[in-house]
């Protein structure tokens, strides 16, 4: 078995328990620990102790990596390898019972740099479907027994899914830029989980996802799951998916999309 498929299994059954503790405590109720970006940027009691739980498994399966989680940061490892935690991507949905959210684990070879890192395995895991898309480098993306594949985008467009940040400075320049992509578009999705848009993209759910303002933890797994469903992603800063951009569809749509997004490269 190969580094990446060990990973990957890591990742799988850490994420599907961790979901599942999630979706327990969402029926017993959501408690708003406290506010992060903006007054809409909630944090739950549940991302804390979920992502709690995905550290200590990760770290008594493999003590030597890293982890970089989006609730309590980045800590360097010494074996290469770095896991980067979403413990429940849609926080919003989530407290409010909308069912898309998920739990986002993936394993990247380096440390807790985008620029720089390498992923090799990640799991996208919804709790509330039950659905577990999972990739692992050079070993496809799958959902189930079905390995996925992008969608290739006909005349009537491609179907577009974005989001929009907490900073309400940054709506109006969000607006703008969707009016340049509604004329390529066949309609547009607002799903509101990063992770699980890349799923879809990867899935051929959707044709294409972009949004500003997202964070590592976010899309670490999700970049791999459209890479190696056969699609292509792109971003800022330097080309790569980041803060300043992620972009993921089909090769063909992606090259119509780019250039009407109109970012800081």
């Amino acid at each position: 078995m190969t580094l990446a498929a060990e990973l990957l299994e890591i990742a799988a059954r850490i994420a599907r328990e961790a979901g599942d503790l999630a979706l327990r405590r969402r029926q017993e109720g959501v408690t708003v620990a406290a506010t992060k970006s903006a007054a809409a940027d909630i944090v739950t009691a549940a991302d804390r102790e979920v992502e709690a739980f995905v550290r200590a498994e990760l770290a008594r399966e493999r003590p030597g990596d890293g982890f970089f989680g989006e609730e309590s940061g980045a800590e360097q490892g010494e074996s290469g390898i770095t896991w980067v935690v979403d413990p429940i991507d849609g926080t919003v949905n989530y407290a409010y019972g909308i069912p898309a959210w998920a739990v986002s684990i993936a394993a990247v070879a380096g440390d807790a740099d985008t620029a720089a890192w390498s992923a090799l395995a990640g799991a996208v895991y919804n709790p509330v479907t039950g659905e577990l898309f999972r990739a692992s480098r050079d070993g496809g993306a799958w959902l189930g027994d079905r390995r996925l594949a992008v969608s290739e985008v006909g005349e009537a467009g491609g179907l577009v899914a974005t989001g929009f940040g907490y900073d309400p400075e940054t709506h109006g320049p969000a607006l703008a830029q969707l009016s340049r992509v509604m004329p390529i578009a066949r309609d547009v999705r607002r799903i509101g989980a990063a992770s699980l848009d890349l799923a879809s993209v990867a899935a051929g759910r959707v044709d294409a996802y972009y949004e500003r303002g997202t964070h590592p933890w976010d899309h670490a797994a999700g970049v791999l799951l459209v890479e190696e469903a056969g699609g292509r992603v792109g971003g800022a800063p330097g080309g790569r998916p980041g803060n300043g951009m992620v972009i993921a569809s089909s090769p063909a749509f992606f090259a119509r999309l780019e250039p009407l997004l109109d970012y800081d490269r």
